[in-house]
């Protein structure tokens, strides 16, 4: 009996191995066992023009499928995508954003050709964007006021903050130091009591309006936009 199953192991082994000669002579792919892969988890890199606005608002977003590593570099338009590029070229990432203001100077018309400079190197260079026109806090805004476009001057944003975050007894900019505190990221998280809906959901909504009333042939001069809801809604991918 074990003789028999020996020659029958045998007689097997045979035509297993003429079954993978023909296969591999007319070119047909042999179905193999994969072995098993680990899901990798995406790395984010959110280069930052302020050094602590928007990082520390993109650091408060907790993801459980992606890492993210916001740096604030104190750069700014092409400059900064020049950063983004150097930091990418450190190290692997999936994703590379970038986010800068407009920061319009009417003394200075070059700071607008930079902005729009800016916008092409990092499409270029295959980065993502998040740009504020004209100033980031322009998208914090957009959680509280139906802003329905039009320009609104950065010298307001801070006025207009305060006043949607004072029923909450908080402030922004204390002491200067331009921080998105833990307490104000919950209000920014939180539901809206008027309509029952998340507030970062509405600033998104409210974004992409506003954004969709330009044609975008001149993005400095389009005020006010946002692309931030862009980088918002990757981000929301991975909570």
């Amino acid at each position: 009996m074990k003789m028999k199953n020996k020659n029958e192991e045998q007689i097997a082994a045979k035509l297993r191995h003429k079954e993978s000669l023909k296969a591999n002579r007319s070119g047909e792919p042999l179905l193999q066992r994969n072995e098993p892969t680990k899901n990798v988890r995406p790395t984010i890199l959110i280069v930052c023009e302020g050094e602590n606005t928007e990082p520390s608002y993109f650091r408060h977003f907790k993801l459980s499928s992606a890492t993210i590593i916001p740096v604030g570099e104190g750069y700014n338009t092409v400059s900064l995508v020049e950063r983004a590029m150097f930091l990418s070229n450190a190290k692997v990432y999936e994703q590379v954003w970038c986010v800068f203001d407009a920061d319009p100077k009417p003394d200075n018309p070059k700071q607008s050709e930079n902005f729009n400079n800016a916008i092409k190197l990092a499409e270029k260079f295959g980065f993502r964007i998040a740009y504020s026109n004209q100033a980031f806090e322009y998208w914090i805004i957009l959680h509280f006021d139906d802003h329905q476009g039009g320009g609104m001057n950065r010298s307001d944003y801070h006025l207009r903050l305060n006043f949607h975050l004072k029923p909450f007894g908080l402030t922004y900019e204390g002491n200067d130091s331009k921080i998105i505190t833990d307490e104000i990221f919950e209000v920014l998280d939180g539901i809206e009591k008027n309509t029952g809906k998340e507030r970062k959901r509405l600033a998104i909504v409210r974004a992409k309006r506003n954004y969709d009333l330009f044609d975008h042939t001149n993005p400095a001069n389009e005020e006010s936009s946002t692309t931030v809801f862009r980088l918002v809604e990757e981000l929301l991918k991975y909570i």
